[in-house]
C-alpha cells in the first residue's frame, strides 16, 4: 500500500501529523497543489487506512492525571484464551491508555494514566491484580516525559 504514496503524499502526512487543524487551503498551498487534487489525495489516504484518525493532543498533567506509569505484565499462557480474556478486561480499563504485546520480560506492556499514586495503588490492587490471567505485574514509574514526539519519521520518503 505504501508503494502507491509519492513524495507529496509523504509531505501531506507529515503536515497533518504536525497539525491535523490545517485547513486544506493552507495545506494544498504547502505541498504546491490546488485545494481540489489536496483534498482528493487526503481522502484517499483515509480511504486506504493510512490516516486512521484525528485528534487533539491533550496535556494529561492540565486535567490533573498526575501519574504515569508503564506496567509490564506477564500473563498465564497454560490458562485457555488467557490472551483475549486478558486484552478484553484491559479494553474496559480507562486508566489504560496504551497497551503492546512485547518479547522478553513480559508479555505486555501498558502505559497507564491516573490522577494519583492512591489512584493508582487502586489499580494496581484491586483491579489489575484481580485479572485471573495476570501472574506478574512489573511497575515502571515514569518521573518525567523529556520526549513525546506524536510525528513519524518519515523524513527518509521526503
Amino acid at each position: 500500500m505504501t508503494e502507491d504514496l509519492d513524495k507529496i503524499d509523504y509531505q501531506i502526512l507529515k503536515i497533518l501529523q504536525e497539525n491535523s487543524n490545517i485547513t486544506n487551503l493552507s495545506l494544498s498551498k504547502r505541498i504546491g497543489l490546488s485545494p481540489a487534487p489536496t483534498l482528493e489525495r487526503v481522502k484517499k489516504l483515509e480511504k486506504n487506512g493510512i490516516i486512521k484518525s484525528y485528534h487533539a493532543v491533550v496535556d494529561p498533567l492540565a486535567l490533573g492525571l498526575n501519574v504515569m506509569t508503564y506496567i509490564l505484565v506477564t500473563i498465564g499462557w497454560h490458562k485457555e484464551k488467557a490472551s483475549e480474556n486478558f486484552l478484553r478486561q484491559v479494553d474496559e480499563i480507562d486508566e489504560i491508555v496504551e497497551c503492546t504485546i512485547i518479547t522478553g520480560d513480559g508479555d505486555f506492556l501498558l502505559k497507564v494514566l491516573c490522577q494519583d499514586l492512591r489512584a493508582y495503588q487502586e489499580l494496581l490492587f484491586n483491579v489489575l491484580s484481580q485479572i485471573p490471567e495476570v501472574e506478574r505485574l512489573k511497575t515502571l514509574m515514569t518521573l518525567s516525559t523529556v520526549k513525546n514526539k506524536k510525528v513519524l519519521p518519515l523524513s527518509y520518503k521526503l
